[in-house]
């Protein structure tokens, strides 16, 4: 039953990020999943049941994706955390486009449903230590500053280039510089 109700959830995720908060219904996952009308209804009884799981698998396959990446990498310079992240922002808007696309959803309906908000911020919490370690690691003597002046930057960057993509995207001399100044022991004092 788990490698159905996850498939729906996939399903879920592919017509969220292909189609928006609107294109997500019962029906048209039904669809997505190739499977007999009232599939997704069986598993998720209401629009918001289907939501919240899409949240929790939605967390979980950004989380694996992450996880992926830390052990492929750690970043020990403000540099590589640099390099780190533009690898991660190619990933997220080439092969994980879709699932990309499904965050930035989800992120605006939650401006709508706080219960989404609460979640994100639960499921979050994983991808989160991951980067605030990376961040110590590289010479971040206070991640909790550092950590949402990078990553917020670091959002809207990949957000830009999902609504407007640019063939040559290369954020890489963008990303080092943020990085580079944020996290300098060097450079002055970044106000809170």
């Amino acid at each position: 039953m788990a490698g159905r109700r996850e498939a729906l959830l996939d399903a879920a995720i592919t017509v969220l990020g292909e189609g928006g908060i609107h294109a997500l219904t019962h029906r048209a996952v039904d669809a997505a999943a190739q499977l007999p009308a009232g599939s997704t209804s069986n598993h998720f009884r209401t629009r918001d049941a289907l939501l919240n799981a899409v949240v929790e698998r939605f967390a979980a396959r950004e989380r694996a994706i992450w996880e992926q990446l830390a052990l492929r990498r750690y970043p020990t310079t403000p540099a590589e955390l640099a390099e780190t992240l533009t690898a991660a922002a190619h990933e997220a808007t080439g092969p994980h486009r879709t699932l990309t696309l499904a965050r930035y959803a989800i992120l605006v309906e939650s401006g709508i449903h706080p219960s989404l908000r609460a979640q994100l911020l639960t499921t979050g919490s994983g991808v989160n230590a991951w980067f605030m370690n990376w961040l110590r690691v590289a010479g971040s003597t206070d991640p909790d500053r550092d950590a949402p002046l990078i990553m917020n930057h670091w959002t809207g960057l990949v957000l830009h280039e999902l609504a407007i993509p640019d063939p040559a995207f290369d954020p890489s001399a963008q990303i080092l510089a943020l990085v580079t100044t944020v996290i300098s022991p060097t450079s002055p004092e970044v106000p809170r």
